[in-house]
């Protein structure tokens, strides 16, 4: 049985760590991201899916490296965090994000959708901040939210499929991006502990076993999963 796991922006962070939980069960692995991930065996397209036409380009190339595999699944995993508050947002910015985050998922389910077959998923990676919001974090924030709805239409529009979908929503997870958006003031990280349950951030192989999980199990079809340490609540 030939098994193929097509996820985006696997290079790093909770990307890599899924390619590798996935490889290790016996997938074919797919990289769609504008950096190579760094596991072996894994075929790396360089596609750079802010740009509007990347479908165009590179349709066929995906198309021939899945091939026809008895079980696909799907993980929208590549995103964009910036900075910028309600008053200072432009628009060219928030095009961009909405269009790695939102809406190349949908040209990539265009894409895949008439290869999968029984038993396939399309999993999104949400957020915390797909249920919630923060200052000064616009785009990702509304973006973030965006997948939720996506994934519920999703579930609605593949009824009788027998292909499932579920949005995954990490919480501060310790990956490239957050230290890149945070910066390194240890003081900030006490902080953001101090509200979680577990005193500590998430492990992007934590999350990686648990799309692992809603891969396997269709039971979860059109749910949206906190995957987060517990959040206190105040």
């Amino acid at each position: 049985m030939k098994k193929v796991l097509v996820i985006t922006g696997a290079s790093k962070g909770i990307g890599l760590a899924t390619a590798k939980v996935f490889h290790n069960h016996g997938f074919d692995v797919i990289n769609l991201s504008r950096s190579n991930c760094p596991l072996g065996g894994v075929k790396n397209i360089s596609v750079d899916l802010t740009n509007t036409t990347w479908r165009d380009k590179y349709a066929d190339d995906i198309a021939t490296a899945i091939g026809k595999p008895d079980q696909i699944v799907l993980i929208h995993n590549a995103a964009m965090m910036t900075k910028e508050t309600v008053a200072q947002i432009e628009g060219h910015t928030f095009r961009t994000v909405l269009q790695l985050n939102v809406v190349a998922p949908a040209e990539l389910n265009t894409l895949l959708l008439p290869l999968m077959k029984e038993g396939s998923s399309i999993l999104y990676i949400s957020s915390t901040l797909g249920r919630k919001a923060v200052a000064n974090t616009h785009a990702y924030v509304v973006s973030k939210h965006a997948v939720i709805g996506q994934m519920r239409a999703t579930c609605q529009d593949l009824a009788g499929s027998m292909i499932h979908t579920a949005a995954v929503c990490p919480g501060f997870t310790e990956t490239e991006m957050l230290s890149e958006h945070l910066g390194e003031n240890p003081k900030v990280y006490n902080q953001i502990t101090a509200g979680i349950a577990h005193r500590r951030l998430a492990q992007p192989t934590e999350i990686a076993e648990t799309l692992w999980f809603c891969a396997q199990n269709p039971v979860i079809n059109g749910t949206i999963l906190d995957a987060n340490l517990g959040q206190i609540e105040t």
